[in-house]
């Protein structure tokens, strides 16, 4: 007992507006159901929790993990109630901000179970279609200020570590059981070709179809990285872990899931790190960083990219630093920098063409070709338009080139490179134009399950307002009006359309 306030409980049992007496009453009964008839809790316990920074013993903070997650619509861990006897709970610095909000500092023994309980917690709410995104986002500036120390320091590898006579056993979550087991060199080769279909799965459709697949796999690894494996195959495991958890992330952006989202990049970042690879390490934040711009924060996507590019080592490779500079681009865009935007991107560009494939590219790079780089200058210009019209010309140049090249079914990124072209054409006065490339996006839009492209199509439709007396753009404002998707229940925990 620290003897001081739990703040992280108090301000999620404010947001669920239970009573202390019915907190009590269901752990009682959730605890029975989880096959813990014997215990009982009552108000002045749970007084303790919050007021004294008590923390009960197991199964107490899963039981209540469990309440809170069904409660709020969204992944509530252990960390997150500031019942890990590690942690530093509940401890507020002198501006009154939590210390550490998103749980990221946990200890590294403490990756394996934290992944568990995350992943056991999400595919409860799955089950139970309770999926929301239910709470705000860490801000970038504090998601990498509190970072920041740890990941410069050199990583530790658990497969370093001494070996104890047990193994360290990752506690699943709610009702969901996985018994680990060690494993061989072919099952891990298996889980990183699983990983490889399921990243073509999420490029040509969208993160809906395979996120709880993917979910579930990565809970599954968990429990493998509960044993201590040979060094060589426990490296390969965290590999195989943080490259499922930035996909789990990036899936739960692409369906609107932003704080899941970043809790999945935050745990890539923590499973590559273990692993030794900082440049893994960095390319998860970086997701992080586009999804703060897709939110309409670039400055905090500024400060991810600098974490991201510092925190990544001596080892990044050219073309892996060019993807990070189209990033910060994006960024520059978005805060109408049109100058620093073109020096960067031409970085970018020089980055790209240096690598002249004498190396071989880490796996998860594989994807990041000539078309991508031209679909990112074509964003980041079209982006710059908003603030710079001169820039419009130059974002169809490019999605131009992109959409040349877009062969290879990943259909996600068509559409995007659609929507950037019909948006600069709109901004440059071309709406004859802009028109078709709409049309192209929108024809292609219902067979994915992305939410982000649905999100670039409000941002294009709102640019056709100047046009709507044109009698093809007034019809492609009522198509796209009949077409987008509508806001869903509260109570669905869902966000609104």
């Amino acid at each position: 007992m620290s003897g001081q306030p739990n703040t992280r409980f108090a301000d999620l049992f404010g947001m669920a507006g239970w009573s202390k007496g019915e907190l009590a009453r269901m752990v009682n009964r959730q605890a029975a159901a989880m096959g813990h008839p014997q215990l009982s809790t009552d108000t002045s316990r749970v007084r303790r929790w919050i007021d004294m920074g008590e923390i009960p013993r197991d199964p107490v903070p899963r039981v209540l993990a469990a309440l809170f997650t069904e409660r709020l619509g969204r992944v509530v861990t252990m960390e997150d109630l500031g019942l890990v006897r590690h942690g530093r709970a509940g401890k507020r610095q002198g501006d009154g901000k939590r210390e550490d909000p998103d749980g990221v500092l946990w200890a590294p023994e403490r990756t394996a179970a934290v992944l568990t309980e995350f992943t056991g917690m999400d595919l409860m709410l799955n089950r139970r279609g309770l999926v929301g995104a239910g709470a705000a986002l860490a801000a970038g500036a504090t998601l990498s200020s509190a970072m920041h120390d740890w990941l410069h320091t050199d990583p530790t590898l658990r497969a370093d570590a001494p070996v104890l006579d047990n193994p360290l056993h990752a506690e699943p979550a709610g009702f969901d059981r996985y018994e680990a087991a060690p494993i061989g060199s072919q099952e891990v080769e298996e889980l990183e070709g699983s990983v490889q279909v399921f990243r073509a799965w999420d490029a040509a459709r969208g993160g809906g179809l395979q996120r709880k697949a993917v979910v579930g796999q990565l809970n599954e690894v968990g429990g493998m990285l509960a044993y201590h494996h040979p060094p060589q195959l426990q490296r390969r495991l965290w590999g195989v872990a943080a490259n499922l958890a930035v996909l789990a992330g990036w899936m739960s952006h692409d369906v609107g899931l932003e704080p899941t989202a970043q809790k999945y990049f935050v745990i890539a970042t923590h499973a590559a790190h273990e692993g030794g690879d900082r440049p893994r390490a960095g390319e998860a934040l970086s997701r992080a960083a586009r999804q703060m711009v897709h939110l309409g924060r670039p400055d905090d996507a500024m400060d991810l990219m600098k974490l991201a590019q510092s925190g990544s080592g001596e080892e990044l490779q050219p073309r892996t630093k060019a993807m990070f500079h189209t990033i910060e681009a994006w960024a520059q865009a978005a805060m109408g920098k049109g100058q620093a935007m073109r020096r960067t991107l031409g970085q970018a560009e020089d980055l790209f063409v240096s690598d002249r494939h004498d190396s071989r590219q880490p796996d998860w790079m594989q994807t990041f070709k000539d078309e991508d780089l031209y679909g990112m200058q074509a964003l980041a210009y079209r982006t710059l338009a908003e603030h710079d019209p001169s820039a419009a010309v130059h974002a169809q140049h490019y999605a131009q080139k992109a959409l040349a090249l877009r062969v290879d079914g990943r259909e996600r990124s068509k559409i995007f490179d659609h929507l950037s072209m019909a948006s600069a054409c709109f901004i440059a006065d071309d709406p004859e134009q802009a028109d078709r490339y709409a049309r192209l996006a929108l024809m292609a839009m219902g067979a994915n399950s992305s939410r982000r492209t649905w999100d670039r199509l409000r941002e294009m439709y709102r640019l056709t307002a100047e046009y709507a007396s044109y009698p093809k753009v007034g019809e492609l404002r009522e198509e796209i009006r009949q077409a987008l998707p509508r806001p869903r229940s509260r109570n669905t925990g869902s966000a609104p359309a």
